[in-house]
């Protein structure tokens, strides 16, 4: 369904009159940067399989421990997507911050496309691909070295620290593990005090990350997605279309 003019300009309006947004977002802020999300037909959940495992499983705590070199595999090969640039819904984001409307982007996102695309206050809910951690000693290292052990026939090599030999980790929340609460705190406070929220590219299943909705008391709620959420009843304005289109149009 296509966003009519009316929305488009309502929206718009929204903003003008916006003293401090908030932005919450989810996968589909970067489908359109070709990034698949897990749920949709074409999503990673819906992959040809590959590993003898469902995505759900593999991307899980305790598979990572169980089998380091599947994990591996499947991140490095199928998780992160280097190449992928912002869109539209990015720039516009980034653009809205530097007028001084948006307070801060809360994603469940982990390509890190918002900071790529200019944005400074990014809550990221589920951590980040571009960070990465030795277990043992600490030790932080970037996206290029992760990838640095990925072959170009697709096998990959256990990433190891430098410094003490033990395994190096991605900073991404995976099943079975417990969101970063001080991004968590950080993220209802920022809701608590925005009078706007948009929220958009999320169908708002995901949990604990979509229970924060529920400390928002501001004036306006603005739901972009092209599905239904559990929220759409409790929108101020509810748009079905492209997030990259709608935000582009409402900050131009």
């Amino acid at each position: 369904m296509a966003a009519t003019i009316e929305e488009l300009n309502q929206l718009r309006e929204i903003i003008q009159d916006a003293q401090n947004i908030v932005f919450f977002g989810g996968a589909g802020v970067s489908t359109e940067s070709n990034i698949p999300d897990f749920r949709s037909e074409d999503g990673l959940f819906h992959a040809i399989n590959k590993y003898d495992y469902p995505p759900e499983t593999i991307v899980s705590h305790s598979f990572f421990e169980r089998h380091p070199d599947i994990f591996f595999k499947y991140h490095l090969n199928d998780f992160i997507f280097p190449n992928a640039q912002p869109n539209a819904a990015h720039y516009a984001l980034a653009k809205l911050e530097q007028q001084g409307k948006l307070s801060a982007v809360i994603t469940q996102n982990v390509d890190g496309l918002h900071q790529k695309a200019g944005s400074k206050n990014v809550l990221e809910l589920h951590g980040s691909v571009h960070r990465n951690y030795c277990l043992n000693c600490g030790l932080k290292y970037d996206l290029d070295f992760m990838l640095s052990h990925l072959h170009e026939d697709g096998s990959v090599d256990i990433p190891h620290c430098r410094d003490c030999g033990s395994i190096v980790r991605p900073d991404v929340v995976l099943y079975e593990e417990g969101l970063d609460m001080g991004t968590l705190m950080a993220a209802q406070q920022a809701i608590e005090d925005a009078d706007v929220m948009i929220v958009g590219g999320t169908s708002l299943v995901v949990y604990p990350a979509a229970g924060l909705l529920q400390y928002f008391h501001g004036n306006k709620l603005v739901l972009i997605n092209k599905g239904d959420t559990g929220y759409d009843h409790r929108a101020d304005l509810l748009i079905r279309d492209s997030i990259g289109k709608v935000l582009k149009y409402a900050v131009e």
